[in-house]
């Protein structure tokens, strides 16, 4: 591995300079050698060497996957209590899913721990992740495309909320257990981290038995933090957004680098499309075909139609697959990936597509003599009242601003009837919502690729674009420096 492998406890030294203060670090420990060997060095460190502004806390995820999993929880809080440091047991209470137990324990193990760092008072989130967890995501990425991998990122926006930091992606596990046996530390080993139905235990038995060089890692991320730097200059220069659902790419921003077009097509595809990856390398390079075309036409990937036109590719979400999503008084959630709702009335709401109950408004009478770009002649159906156009002071009903004369108007008829069909529209009891109720109704863009994890790596790109779509920015990184430079 290229740079050299940091010790343990080098790498808790370099990482507590690199905070900013004041800082209430939570630590994510399971009992694990590489969680407990975390959280003893950081307060090994922060006791020999007070830093002003710097206090520990901790938490234990128990995710109720097997027998004796929460003595194994008890432990560790006895351990904390041992050190004087604050602790925390959250258990996944939801039921489990029969397909998929590794993803979603992993999302309700962030969103548990997100929810501790709120009752600690916490502000950022470590967890114990290793040079030897690093090396074992590389393989596993390797062996699904050519591409060179990020691997495991060193921090990670979770929720828009809490940055999650891995001061431990450098050192090894084999090193983390030596401090541990040095001071006599016993530690819990999952019997799960042997069982070889798990791809990454396989993974990790094949890299024991040929422990080959991995990527330098640190040379891939550069590379891709230039790209995201440069990706959003791609933005201001060519990409307009139209009513918080088209999207339109000017022609010259087609012409542009292949590899900036690859990620910006790419991530807005995930953004327009409700996805939380990327279309896979086929479609992209389907995309990239479609998009350097000459002519006019349209084409779907990854939930997106594209339409080429002299103008430019516009990009709107198809029209199917739109689940309505029923939220009761009080309760938030995302509707097809692309809007976070909250439902501050005092009734239960449906959110649907604006075309599943009123799909007429997209075709306008043949013996309109309307132009071919939607103008404010065109009138919309009752259920359109209901529908909230976004501008920098608040939401605010389309019909009752003339916004569609002033900013819409000189748009394609299609294209912008398709991006409207897909917009949210709000219901009660199968009735369109008043304009009174849906005033209580928050409805934000939501970024599926970027709004529930965020990498460092695409921080720079996601700002930007929730810049153009007029939003609050992304909470910053908390750190001053990284690898000794400063940000």
């Amino acid at each position: 591995m290229s740079p050299e492998a940091a010790s343990p406890q080098q790498a808790i030294r370099q990482f507590l300079a690199s905070l900013r203060s004041p800082t209430r670090i939570l630590v994510a420990i399971s009992g694990g050698s590489d969680s407990t060997g975390l959280l003893l060095l950081l307060d090994e460190a922060i006791k020999a060497a007070p830093h002003p502004g710097i206090s520990l806390c901790a938490a234990t995820i128990d995710h109720a996957l097997r027998a004796g999993s929460a003595d194994e929880a008890r432990e560790v809080a006895a351990l904390c209590a041992s050190l004087g440091i604050p602790h925390m047991i959250a258990r996944w209470q939801s039921e489990k899913p029969k397909t998929g137990i590794m993803a979603a324990a992993r999302e309700a193990r962030y969103g548990l721990l997100a929810e501790a760092a709120e009752a600690l008072d916490a502000n950022l989130i470590v967890t114990g992740h290793t040079l030897d967890d690093q090396r074992e995501t590389l393989a596993m990425r390797g062996m699904r495309t050519e591409q060179v991998s990020t691997g495991i990122a060193d921090a990670v926006l979770f929720d828009r909320r809490f940055w999650i930091l891995r001061p431990f992606l450098f050192s090894t596990r084999a090193d983390i257990r030596a401090f541990l046996r040095t001071g006599g530390v016993r530690w819990i080993d999952d019997p799960s981290n042997e069982d070889t139905r798990y791809e990454r235990v396989r993974m990790r038995r094949q890299l024991s038995a040929d422990p080959a060089a991995a990527t330098n890692i640190r040379a891939a991320w550069e590379e891709r933090l230039a790209l995201s730097s440069r990706s959003a200059e791609w933005l201001d220069r060519h990409f307009q957004l139209h009513g918080d659902v088209l999207g339109q790419v000017m022609p010259e921003g087609l012409r542009q680098d292949r590899a900036v077009l690859d990620y910006t097509l790419g991530r807005l595809t995930a953004v327009f499309g409700g996805q939380p990856f990327v279309p896979g390398r086929v479609q992209m390079d389907r995309i990239l075909a479609f998009a350097a075309g000459s002519g006019s036409g349209r084409m779907t990937a990854g939930r997106v139609v594209f339409d080429l036109r002299r103008d430019g590719l516009y990009l709107a979400r198809e029209n199917r697959g739109m689940v309505p999503l029923v939220l009761r008084p009080g309760e938030a959630g995302v509707w097809d990936g692309r809007f976070q709702v909250r439902n501050g009335s005092a009734i239960s709401i449906a959110i649907e597509s604006a075309a599943t109950h009123s799909p007429s408004f997209l075709c306008l009478s043949q013996e309109s003599s309307a132009p071919k770009s939607l103008g404010a002649e065109d009138s919309l159906p009752p259920h359109m009242e209901s529908f909230t156009a976004r501008t920098r002071g608040g939401w605010i009903p389309v019909t009752s601003t003339g916004m569609r004369e002033r900013h819409f108007g000189h748009l394609p008829k299609a294209a912008w009837q398709r991006a409207i069909a897909s917009a949210p529209a709000l219901f009660s009891d199968g009735a369109y919502l008043s304009l009174e109720s849906a005033s209580l109704v928050e409805l934000t863009p939501y970024f599926a690729p970027f709004d529930r994890f965020l990498t460092r790596f695409d921080f720079i790109f996601a700002d930007r674009l929730s810049a153009v779509f007029a939003m609050a920015p992304y909470a910053g990184l908390p750190l001053r420096s990284i690898d000794g430079k400063t940000i």
